[in-house]
């Protein structure tokens, strides 16, 4: 059984015609690491392909098994269907690398524009604007740090893909959920077992870490300068990042300039940290967004975080929320 098979249980049709139109297809060409795998910093070498289409079609499945709703499932499944090459780096050229949202503002535009998309959804009785936001239905979204689709999927796919995880483990994990009722009111998938919530917390704190590790916010920082050097310059249009990353680094190969500069990222391989500003070299002072998890575990007295059930799991996120990016980060030449 291959990862995203273990999702595939009573998987519609719909969502298998819907991933097989042009702009899903286009998402095989945008990875999910936002360039940081094109780098040689140690924790992106030799990674498994990981792509922005295989994540959508998890999460589409994913919605659909705790919801059997075609709009919540479409909205899940196409969710990332404007996401540009490197996927996020976007943010940080367009300075919301907090939020990491302004990636999603084409989204209705790409799915009306859409001929094939447009006939699957009519035959499903479907507008656009019920599966454009996909933040409007809380199995597909929520507010962090709650467990959705989204969130589940990302955080099984690298716990198997980047750290290694036995397929065994990752089913467990996925096949111990069920469907809850959160603080809110609102639907969320919970665990059965205190101990497999735990386990699970603890895959996502791996994931946190890697996500706001030195080396990912500089190459993502770096590659959106990169960017924003040939979007000025005009060797990149807009319309380009919205192709596949192969095409992007094809525009950026074929001029001189750019293509040294891509090269130089290509080599990126270490980096020195400085207290203060270092002078006469490229560098980088930026924060990050701390990704975690804290689901919901079913017990008698119902549903309850599992950080206000394991006091260990309680003190490794507060150890995460700690962390401190006030550093100035430099290449290593």
């Amino acid at each position: 059984m291959d990862y995203i098979d273990l999702f595939s249980a009573e998987c519609p049709d719909f969502l298998s015609e819907l991933a097989a139109t042009p702009p899903l297809r286009r998402l095989g060409g945008v990875g999910m690491h936002c360039g940081c795998e094109y780098t040689c910093f140690a924790a992106y070498r030799n990674l498994a392909p990981y792509t922005r289409l295989t994540h959508s079609l998890g999460v589409g499945r994913i919605v659909w098994r705790f919801t059997h709703d075609p709009a919540q499932a479409v909205a899940g499944l196409l969710h990332d269907i404007a996401s540009p090459a490197f996927a996020h780096v976007i943010d940080f050229l367009q300075g919301d690398y907090l939020a990491q949202e302004s990636t999603e503002a084409h989204t209705a535009d790409i799915i009306a524009s859409s001929a094939p998309i447009r006939r699957i959804l009519s035959g499903l009785g479907l507008r656009t604007a019920q599966v454009s936001d996909y933040h409007r239905y809380p199995v597909a979204d929520n507010a962090a740090p709650r467990l959705s689709a989204d969130r589940l999927e990302y955080t099984l796919g690298n716990a198997y893909l980047v750290q290694g995880a036995p397929l065994e483990e990752i089913a467990a994990l996925y096949g111990d959920l069920r469907l809850a009722t959160g603080e809110d009111g609102q639907p969320e998938p919970a665990f059965s077992q205190l101990e497999t919530a735990e386990a699970f917390t603890r895959r996502a704190l791996a994931n946190g870490y890697w996500y706001v590790s030195d080396e990912d916010r500089f190459a993502m920082q770096a590659l959106a300068d990169l960017l924003r050097q040939a979007l000025a310059s005009g060797v990149l249009l807009p319309g380009d990042l919205y192709t596949t990353e192969q095409a992007v680094i094809g525009k950026l190969e074929g001029d001189p300039q750019t293509r040294t500069a891509w090269r130089a990222y290509r080599n990126l391989h270490g980096l020195c940290r400085h207290d203060e500003r270092p002078q006469g070299c490229y560098c980088v002072n930026i924060p990050a967004k701390k990704r975690y998890i804290d689901p919901l575990v079913l017990t008698a007295r119902g549903p309850r975080r599992v950080s206000t059930l394991s006091p260990t799991v309680a003190g490794e996120i507060r150890a995460f929320l700690q962390l401190d990016f006030d550093r100035w980060l430099t290449a290593v030449l």
